[in-house]
């Protein structure tokens, strides 16, 4: 299959073009003359969507260890643009945790799944600090155990690739030590660990942030705090949800001026009420939630802000039209910067042969004309 179209993402630039796609696989780009399967006319043709930190959407929950619900999740989260994500838990209890990350191995491996690719988990939790847990239940918080994660992860068959966690809890940051050198990014989070406990977890393999300005030690010109640390160290991955709900469009601006561009990463947050209108309730973590009129989730009972709805190409857009950040700045944030974060950007992140034909086309207006996963058109 050829498909075309004026502007084409390569190296960071649009250009006129044709991607051949054979297989699973981009196998050639072509010059713009070539005749094609598929004209996009002027859309925008980019890599697809990869979001790392996700909890659910359309009434499914990572923790609730649906076989089907997981699978409608993959086959909707097309529709903007996703073609890749990490299946994200939240502080629950070892059985429930256990059953969670089983269940996503399950339908990782089993394949029979339509849509967007589990790249693998999200494990957010349950090792947080306290005064930080924001939505997560406190009554599960425990301190962290290589001894225990080794068990979700063999419980995971090895698909946890990001860990969460607050590392002035890790005693001798031996968790911090044990999961960065076995293949899972440790980013901190739910965190009051001042700058200094975060430059100490860095040098023990810590290498990304989980939801900068939410949930951590703020910043001050005295005490600099998580906030600092994402802020200040430039070789360091940040996570920021650009849904201008949890942090202001004032507030991604400086973000992103301030990472280097490719360490900064979007991400939703969404939680399993996404595709639901204002005012659904749900349960989250045996806490209830509702949706607010500005698309975000709130705890019922407490009113504290819990997640987001936020659909990743609305991000995008927040990001170049709210926040002002270039777009090639943006564009990176959910595409190039978390393919390399989880070791994957050797065949996802970027249109170029030999990668796989993970693709979203966008209209003006940044909702998804059409997505590709694999070479597989989704709509």
């Amino acid at each position: 299959m050829k498909i075309k179209s004026t502007r084409i993402w390569i190296a960071g630039d649009f250009m006129p073009g044709v991607i051949e796609i054979s297989g699973k696989s981009i196998v050639s780009v072509l010059p713009y003359e070539t005749q094609a399967d598929i004209d996009y006319g002027d859309l925008r043709i980019v890599p697809g969507f990869i979001d790392i930190h996700c909890h659910g959407a359309y009434g499914f929950d990572t923790n609730y260890a649906n076989e089907e619900g997981l699978k409608k999740w993959t086959k909707n989260i097309v529709h903007e643009g996703v073609t890749g994500f990490l299946a994200t838990t939240i502080t629950e209890m070892k059985p429930v945790l256990t059953k969670a990350v089983e269940n996503a191995a399950k339908v990782h491996d089993e394949n029979s799944y339509e849509g967007a690719r589990i790249l693998g988990i999200h494990f957010e939790g349950p090792y947080l600090d306290m005064a930080k847990k924001g939505a997560q239940p406190a009554a599960a918080i425990v301190p962290p155990s290589v001894e225990e994660f080794k068990e979700y992860q063999k419980a995971a068959h090895n698909l946890i690739k990001v860990i969460t966690l607050a590392p002035e809890h890790d005693k001798d940051f031996a968790l911090t030590r044990y999961a960065s050198t076995h293949g899972t990014v440790v980013s901190m989070g739910h965190t009051s660990a001042t700058y200094e406990q975060a430059m100490m977890a860095v040098a023990n393999g810590a290498s990304s942030i989980t939801h900068t300005y939410n949930a951590m030690s703020p910043f001050s010109h005295r005490q600099n705090g998580m906030v600092g640390a994402a802020l200040r160290l430039h070789d360091l991955y940040s996570e920021v949800i650009c849904d201008c709900n949890h942090s202001t469009p004032e507030a991604l601006n400086i973000f992103f001026r301030e990472k280097d561009s490719t360490k900064a990463i979007m991400i939703s947050d969404a939680l399993m009420c996404k595709g639901y209108p204002v005012g659904t309730k749900f349960e989250f973590g045996g806490q209830g939630i509702v949706i607010y009129p500005d698309g975000s989730a709130h705890l019922i009972k407490e009113g504290n802000l819990a997640g987001s709805t936020m659909k990743t190409n609305e991000g995008l857009r927040n990001l170049v039209e709210r926040a002002l950040v270039p777009f090639d700045k943006a564009l990176n944030s959910c595409t190039c910067n978390p393919a390399t974060l989880l070791h994957m950007d050797d065949h996802l992140g970027y249109i170029k042969v030999g990668y796989d034909a993970s693709i979203t086309i966008l209209n003006d207006d940044y909702s998804v004309a059409s997505c590709f996963v694999e070479g597989i058109k989704q709509f």
